[in-house]
């Protein structure tokens, strides 16, 4: 009876103590990361009752956010094929294109940084009050970026804003398009290339030439991407801003463009570099280039906000099944459809969690939402 007992308190002790070793591990590798989102909770539970200073609290961690996370669509394979160049060469570039960009909206849209996407109707009122969770939504896509997860701000950051459930159905079915119609785009455009470029990108390096051509390409696509999602950043500030709120947007994000760059991308970065090819200047000069022209198209076609996460995930998984189909890829069929899975199953985890998140801040989009399905 005391052998048993003392074996049972054995391996009770034992799953303790490897419970523990679990979250010591977990606290080394994480600890300034969970220390970090701990302080921010704080601070959003200590201001988010306090309009004035909630916006900009909210503001400060979306800008951080969604670029740390977008960044795998728009300088990702900037940053995968210019890893032998300084930082701040790519930083100073990059920067300069985003001043640029929303100086112009700021200006020929009577202060709204965001090119009328804010103008369209669920969003068109700059909040007055907000809720602990509006506030605090960047936060969980810092947790999400953490883990890899390709989530889409849009939905993230703008659902819990808008005061119509419509506005949320257009934004998913506009979004939802533009994943097929860039898998698509994708699996044409590299099962028609796909050989020919990698017997070129095997023939040798790169003309000096791609390294410019691929440059002014990562900018336009910059740019075309910033026309479509300044909105999720701007989400919580006045819809016309003043030349010193102007300078509160604009300053924080240069800067931590600065931030990004000097680290190499963020986790999510890895969504990118697993990809076939990307590290080539030829390749990647290639992708932002269609995808540039992608987002230029859903630009024009409405102002209604979009999910660019969606469509850059069309792209990529377009072309890696493209690539497998031609064997000349690094993986076989079914490994670029596990792989097309994995990226788009995160992304719809994303989408979970905008919903769930919005649901329970915004009595018009859970109405809706709960019509929709038959509640």
């Amino acid at each position: 009876m005391s052998t048993h007992s003392e074996s049972g308190a054995s391996t009770a002790g034992s799953q303790y103590t490897g419970l523990t070793r679990i979250f010591v591990e977990l606290f080394r590798r994480e600890g300034q990361f969970l220390v970090t989102i701990g302080l921010a909770f704080l601070i959003i539970a200590a201001t988010y009752d306090k309009p004035g200073i909630a916006r900009w609290v909210g503001f400060l961690l979306a800008g951080y956010a969604a670029v740390a996370n977008d960044s795998i669509q728009t300088i990702g394979t900037f940053i995968a094929s210019n890893k032998g160049r300084p930082w701040w060469w790519l930083w100073l570039f990059m920067g300069g294109i985003f001043l640029a960009t929303v100086s112009y909206s700021w200006v020929n849209y009577g202060g709204d940084v965001s090119y009328g996407r804010l103008n369209s109707k669920g969003f068109e009122h700059a909040p007055t009050s907000f809720s602990f969770l509006q506030v605090a939504a960047p936060v969980f896509l810092l947790i999400l970026t953490r883990l890899k997860m390709p989530v889409s701000t849009t939905f993230l950051l703008l659902s819990s804003f808008s005061t119509k459930a419509s506005s949320i159905g257009k934004i998913m079915a506009k979004s939802l398009s533009g994943y097929g119609i860039a898998f698509v785009v994708a699996i044409v455009a590299w099962f028609a290339v796909g050989k020919g470029l990698k017997r070129w990108i095997e023939s040798g390096p790169a003309h000096p030439a791609w390294s410019v051509f691929q440059w002014i390409t990562s900018g336009l696509l910059w740019s075309v991407w910033l026309m479509q999602d300044a909105a999720n950043i701007a989400v919580y500030l006045p819809r016309q801003m003043s030349s010193l709120e102007f300078l509160g947007f604009a300053v924080p994000i240069f800067l931590g463009l600065g931030v990004l760059f000097y680290s190499g991308g963020e986790r999510i970065q890895e969504i990118v570099d697993e990809k076939s090819s990307v590290v080539d200047v030829r390749a990647a000069t290639i992708i932002d280039l269609i995808y540039a022209i992608i987002l230029y198209v859903f630009k024009i076609h409405s102002e209604i906000p979009m999910s660019t996460t969606w469509v850059f995930l069309g792209l990529l998984g377009g072309r890696e099944l493209a690539m497998s189909l031609r064997t000349v890829g690094d993986r076989d069929a079914a490994g670029a459809l596990k792989l097309i899975g994995k990226d788009a199953g995160f992304a719809l985890i994303g989408l979970l969690v905008s919903l769930i998140v919005a649901m329970a801040v915004n009595d018009a989009v859970r109405d809706g939402i709960l019509k929709s399905i038959g509640f």
